[in-house]
């Protein structure tokens, strides 16, 4: 053996000599310990939707949400999480599909893109989800606004307006609806839960901690609240009931919700019945805007023209001189409303039983009905109602973004999450309409 300075490597084996020999491979080592250099602001690209958000809402004129805030310079209090940065983050979520505050939280801290969102700022489940639905009145009055700045620059005319419903399921189940009797015993034993709550509390305050006992008490009072409100639910039905010119017997006593006083039981888009709202939006056919919401609690679509009609007047000062709608919308008093209001319906009629001649006393409603029904014979009429594919497909976008079912209970909160929607829509829309404008033909 002769001697050397050094090892020399150990010669490789042949091909048949290691056929028997284990693999050499490169293990994981989760023990390593690394050390990265990064920052917030490297973590996205220049293009990345995000940024686009933050621009967008750096645009917004949040100041009512700033003079809600109690906590101020010179005076005791933990500072507030900035409104731009919870603004940012729901309406990213909801581009992404995202309508969870607890799955927003947790992505806060595991997602590059909602982490520089927050910049660094700690957010918890129970502060998003309570902003979510706290600043309805803002969101409307964003909506108006963002539309109306387009109107300003000429990107949108708001002439022809196409709207369209889409039945959202509700936060509870077709179990929870109750008649007056079971109500009231639901009642009572709530009473009876926050009168033994308060006791125990009083009794021993160490029993329980501070945290705990609120948590509790809250929810023991917003049960009997939803119970009360189902009650109250329930009178006016029955009282609508009564004033129908169906026989009363034949109908079986009506029935309110325990979990969402204000849901309603609906015919959805498969054909079964469940809990949901009907959200609402009015859309401009040649942007793709929305330009109006709403969110009621009836099944059906008659009677919802006019009152959009109202509502884009009162947010634009103007009306759209052409509405499109499917047949839901087509009843007969809203085609003579909007004829009142020179608002031109294309809207096919739903000919369920065979038309009633029309009386001598209701000649305008005649004269209007029977102008709609010649227009709509036309072929120019139904080249125009063929515009109105765009509300679909803003229904369709509603859908894929997470607009299955409300994890809210009641009108007023879910008038909110639709809102976001809105306004997530028209980010999108607005970037795509002032990158058109600015490109040269």
């Amino acid at each position: 053996m002769t001697d050397t300075l050094f090892p020399l490597p150990t010669p490789e084996p042949s091909r048949d000599d290691a056929e028997g020999a284990a693999p050499r491979l490169e293990r994981a080592n989760r023990g390593q310990l690394e050390l990265r250099a990064t920052d917030l602001e490297g973590l996205l690209p220049q293009e990345h939707r995000a940024r686009l958000v933050w621009d967008f809402v750096e645009g917004l004129d949040l100041a009512p949400l700033y003079r809600a805030i109690r906590a101020v310079e010179g005076q005791a209090g933990r500072p507030a999480i900035d409104p731009a940065i919870l603004t940012a983050l729901w309406l990213y979520a909801t581009l992404e599909g995202v309508g969870s505050a607890r799955a927003l939280d947790r992505l806060c801290d595991e997602h590059d893109a909602y982490r520089w969102l927050a910049g660094g700022v700690t957010v918890n489940y129970h502060t998003l989800a309570d902003f979510r639905v706290a600043h309805a009145e803002v969101l409307d009055a964003l909506l108006t606004r963002s539309v109306a700045t387009l109107m300003a620059e000429g990107l949108v005319t708001l002439t022809r307006v196409a709207q369209d419903g889409v039945r959202v399921r509700a936060n509870a189940g077709s179990g929870s609806f109750r008649r007056r009797a079971k109500l009231q015993r639901y009642l009572e034993e709530a009473r009876r839960q926050v009168e033994g709550l308060r006791q125990e509390i009083d009794g021993d305050p160490a029993a329980t901690s501070r945290r705990q006992a609120a948590a509790r008490q809250r929810a023991v009072r917003e049960r009997h609240e939803r119970v009360q409100r189902a009650l109250a639910r329930e009178s006016v039905l029955a009282a609508r009931q009564a004033q129908n010119r169906e026989a009363p017997t034949r109908r079986p006593p009506p029935r309110a919700s325990s979990t969402d006083p204000d849901a309603h039981v609906m015919k959805m888009g498969d054909g079964g019945f469940r809990p949901a709202f009907n959200a609402q939006f009015a859309s401009d056919t040649a942007t793709q805007l929305i330009v109006g919401v709403a969110v009621t609690n009836v099944g059906s679509d008659h009677g919802q023209l006019p009152r959009m009609i109202d509502q884009l007047r009162q947010r634009y000062g103007q009306a759209p001189t052409e509405m499109l709608a499917d047949g839901g919308f087509a009843d007969h008093a809203s085609v003579v409303a909007l004829t009142q209001a020179r608002c031109v319906v294309y809207a096919p009629e739903r000919r369920l039983r065979p038309p009633r001649q029309p009386r001598p006393r209701r000649t305008a409603l005649a004269a209007a009905v029977a102008t709609w029904r010649a227009r709509m014979a036309t072929a120019a009429a139904q080249a125009i109602y063929r515009e109105r594919g765009p509300a679909e497909c803003i229904n369709a976008l509603a859908r894929n973004r997470g607009l299955q079912q409300f994890r809210v209970r009641g009108l007023a909160k879910a008038r909110a999450i639709v809102l976001w929607f809105a306004v997530a829509h028209n980010l999108l829309r607005t970037v795509a309409l002032r990158s058109a404008a600015a490109t040269p033909a």
